[in-house]
């Protein structure tokens, strides 16, 4: 995988499953959630399952799908909190601290864009730190619309002065690479390997890393 590098001023990053590790937020939403929902409501296993599963069907693409609060208003359960319960799960993917160090040293504009609650990017950054190694971090909430929206991404043009043609968005979700495509961003690459725990993903249409060793060193 070859960028040419001299044609990027600033790259936009998603923070889960392209800088850090999927494997998290997969464990909380499909295993912890539901057991710690049904010992807390004294309610079946599967009871439990079938309830969290069914909310996220009706929230999918909407930013109460990844609203904390949201969740923790319809499942009476204190998400942040759970979240903090397994913390020691949140890690960054291999080599997302050495490609960040390098845009940085190569006076790229390194700017994380996600989905995340705020509340969820807070412990999030807490463990991590990665907010060191950013120069602006955005989440969607603050712009009342998701990735997969078009107003979110002229929303973020209206904060975060950014030319579209010399700009590389790398993401894991291929419907929100589809719309920073439609928004007119030039360069966009998958992440195909975003939970550790799981095999690569085909990432269909685009260019795709299962690791940024594979793009470094930045030439």
């Amino acid at each position: 995988m070859r960028i040419n590098w001299n044609n990027i001023d600033t790259v936009l990053l998603d923070m889960d499953g392209t800088l850090l590790d999927l494997h998290f937020d997969n464990f909380f939403w499909l295993n912890y959630l539901p057991k710690r929902y049904a010992e807390i409501h004294n309610i079946p296993f599967k009871t439990a399952n079938d309830q969290i599963h069914n909310l996220s069907i009706k929230t999918t693409g909407t930013l109460n799908w990844y609203s904390t609060t949201y969740w923790s208003k319809e499942l009476s359960v204190d998400i942040y909190r759970l979240k903090k319960e397994i913390s020691g799960l949140i890690k960054m993917r291999p080599f997302a601290q050495e490609f960040l160090e390098q845009l940085g040293l190569h006076k790229k504009k390194r700017v994380l864009v996600t989905n995340a609650h705020p509340q969820s990017l807070e412990l999030k950054i807490s463990v991590t730190q990665i907010n060191s190694l950013l120069d602006n971090i955005y989440t969607s909430h603050q712009f009342h619309h998701p990735k997969e929206s078009q107003k979110f991404w002229y929303a973020l043009a209206c904060q975060e002065k950014f030319d579209p043609e010399k700009t590389l968005f790398i993401d894991d979700s291929v419907n929100i690479l589809q719309a920073a495509s439609h928004y007119g961003i030039k360069e966009l690459l998958g992440i195909k390997k975003p939970d550790s725990s799981q095999n690569s993903v085909e990432i269909e249409g685009f260019a795709s890393i299962a690791s940024f060793n594979e793009i470094l060193p930045l030439a």
